[in-house]
This record gives structure tokens, sequence and C-alpha cells, in this order.
């Protein structure tokens, strides 16, 4: 049986009890987030000396959040691609911090389901079961690009001495292993230790004006071991659907922002009272100017969502092709790597649009700072700001004119780089 929309109006295009299912469990811990949600955006202001939602983080993991991509007969939910982006932006309409850095999770969780069937797959499936959770530390401000990465694994008699600086490690104060990148003679390596390691030191110390929870500042390695048997090369890896993963998920987590400011324009002028003198009506909650704007937001998070969606069908379809060591269909991926650039295209603006909408509905009430309105602003622009959607507009007009898929800049880049988070 399917079902076109859900209960709330949304399109899910999927086995309406699956998913109505998986929002029924997860439902609770949702609730219980939003209802903090700004509370700790407001605590949330100075680095290093802010409380971070570890309770509400580890309540997810302890009701199988982290599970959701393990298949069924692993101890996971099985949930396709297009339910897990419907919960991203479900728990972002909660909080986007807290939904944006379960990414570097979900993402390594893509990563081992790629591998071919072996004991080591086995072991970090049944870690994710059991709730451990995975934050990353790929990223550097070092060199020019994502390539240059001075991080490295140096022999050390049988192991491996792990020494570098990250940033950007959205997560990682949250997790329980840590997946990176690293130098290793020249050659990319891509591995995970744990955070309680010998040497691993992770800071607070993300000083953005949006996403402050998200933990994604600096982590350092000194003299870490790691074991050679869990180093592999990332120019080894096959072809996937991953770069497409980490882009739509940060598509999830804006449609997310989009609903909650919709729903906190509702919630703002359903007990409002007090209107203008050029009003149309004596409630703001009859006037049709203010209906119009309610509708407008309402109807740019239903785009949003709806996109985002899509593009995750499409790369369900590519995940359905890989063959474990050797990947996916080269022509669907290229695709549905598209189609996501598509909706980043469209989602950024129209979320950011609606983040300053959202105000027209209460004049200076609004602004007032104990309800954090201006929060979703901050948030999406700081979401939308990774990779840049005008790079992307002019990929997206290369493949529709021209044929050239994003897989092609993505293979040049696998010869030299690490994985992009």
């Amino acid at each position: 049986m399917t079902d076109a929309t859900t209960t709330d109006g949304r399109v899910t295009g999927l086995p309406a009890d699956r998913l109505a299912t998986l929002r029924e469990r997860f439902a609770p811990v949702f609730a219980t987030i939003r209802e903090g949600a700004v509370e700790r955006e407001l605590a949330s202001g100075t680095p290093g000396d802010r409380p971070l939602p570890h309770a509400e983080v580890r309540a997810l993991a302890d009701a199988g959040f982290g599970r959701l991509r393990v298949p069924e007969d692993r101890g996971g939910f099985g949930a396709t691609l297009v339910e897990l982006v419907h919960l991203v932006a479900d728990l972002a309409a909660a909080d986007s911090n807290i939904a944006h850095l379960w990414r570097g999770h979900f993402g390594y969780t893509e990563l081992v389901l790629l591998r071919p069937s072996s004991a080591g797959r086995d072991e970090w499936l049944q870690r994710i079961v059991d709730g451990a959770i995975v934050g990353n530390a790929t990223s550097e401000r070092t060199g020019t690009t994502l390539a240059d990465i001075s991080t490295t694994v140096t022999p050390v008699g049988d192991s491996l001495r792990l020494d570098g600086r990250k940033f950007y490690s959205t997560g990682t104060l949250y997790a329980d292993w840590i997946y990176l990148a690293a130098d290793r003679s020249g050659d990319r390596v891509t591995f995970a230790v744990p955070v309680d390691a010998p040497g691993v030191t992770s800071v607070d110390d993300w000083d953005g004006f949006g996403q402050r929870l998200t933990a994604s500042g600096t982590t350092v390695f000194e003299g870490v071991p790691v074991d050679p048997a869990v180093v592999s090369a990332y120019k080894d890896a096959p072809l996937s659907h991953i770069q497409a993963f980490f882009q739509l998920y940060l598509l999830a987590v804006l449609a997310g922002i989009g609903q909650a400011v919709s729903d906190d324009a509702v919630a703002f002028v359903r007990p409002r009272t007090r209107t203008y003198i050029h009003a149309n009506a004596a409630t703001p909650g009859e006037d049709p100017q203010v209906l119009a704007v309610i509708g407008r937001l309402s109807a740019g998070a239903f785009t949003a969502r709806s996109l985002v969606v899509a593009a995750a069908g499409l790369l369900d379809q590519v995940v359905a092709t890989n063959e474990p060591g050797v990947g996916v269909d080269r022509v669907l991926l290229d695709a549905a790597e598209n189609a996501v650039y598509q909706a980043q295209v469209e989602i950024g603006p129209r979320v950011l649009r609606s983040c300053s909408e959202l105000f027209e509905v209460g004049g200076a009430s609004a602004a007032d700072r104990t309800r954090a309105l201006d929060r979703h602003w901050r948030n999406a622009r700081v979401v939308a700001s990774h990779n840049p959607a005008v790079y992307k507009e002019r990929l997206v007009g290369e493949y529709a004119l021209h044929g050239r898929g994003p897989v092609d800049a993505w293979e040049k880049y696998h010869e030299v780089g690490p994985t992009r988070f």
C-alpha cells in the first residue's frame, strides 16, 4: 500500500505504514528536542562555554536513530534514503543543530553499507546498531582546497601514528568514533579512530553565527595509534553516491528549517490580537495579507521537502545498482547528483527568503530576543554555505546543455583528495 501524502499533508511516495511507524517512534524524542531548542539557542553564544545537547543526542541514539539505514536483518530499520531525509527534516524542524551534527554518522554508515561483505563490515554494522555515533574530522584549514591536507599517518613499528589538526569537525564532540582522512606517504587514506584514543582532543571552538551547537570546530591528533588494517586508500574506493548524499543531507536540514519557519509563523499569529491601523481585519489571524505570508511560508516548506524527497528517490535508485567493490551505475549517478544540485539551487534561496519573510507576520514583537526567531536565518545561511550553490548552477547548466555530469569532476578529485564532508 502506498500513499501520496502523510497525515500532515507532506508528500512521501512511500509505503505509508513504514514512514508513519518511524515517525511515531521518534516523535517523542523530537518533541523534547523542540521544547528546548530556543533555550539552547539563547545559551549558545560563547564557544567553549556553552551547554551542548549531549543528552538529546544520546536520547536519539538510544531510540535507534543512528541505525536507520542499517538493514533490518542486521538489527536496523532498513530505511530508504527517502525515509531518512524525511526524518532528518523532521528533526531539523525541531532543532537544525542536532539534525546537522548527525551528518557525518550517516555518511559513514553509507560508506559501510557500500563495502563488500567482510568481518570488518559486520563489526561496524553491529557498532552502529549498538548505538555508536560516528563524527567526522576530514577538513582542514591548510592548503587551498580539500585535496590539501597535512594530517599524516606514519609507520611506527607494526602500527601507524596519526598526527594533525582538523576543523569543521561537525558532530565529533558528541561521537564515539571519528572518521577522518590523512596522508600516508603521498596517498590519501581514510579510517576511523575512537574519540577516547590517547592523543585525541576535540575542542568546541566553532564560532559561526549559526549552527552554533554542531561542535564544528577543531580536532587535534597527537601520536594517536592506528591499526594499519583499518586504513584504506581513498583512490581505491569505487564510484558511489556518497558525495551527492552529503549535499542531500544538508538540503534535508534546510527543508526542516523551512518547516520550522512555517510552524513558528503559525504559532506566533494564532494567539495574536494586536494589529495595525492599516490592517484588513480586527485580528492578524483573519487578515488576508498575513494569511498570504503564512501561505507562502507553508508553500516554501512543502516545496523544499518535495525537492529533497525527489532527489533522494533518485539516489535510492543509484544505491540499488551498487556492486560491492565495483561501484554504482555512472549514468544514473550523474542524473541523480544533478538532481541534488538542482534541488540545492532552489531550496537555499527559498528557505532563506522564508526565514526573512517570517517577520512580516508580527512586526517588532517578532524580533524579541527570547523568541530567537532570528536563529532560522542564521542557521539556514550557514547550512546553505556548504558547497556554494553558485557553482552548482553552472554544473546543472553543463549537464543540461552538454550532457557533462558532476561525476566527472568528482573522479578527477577522487584521484588526489579526501572524502568530502
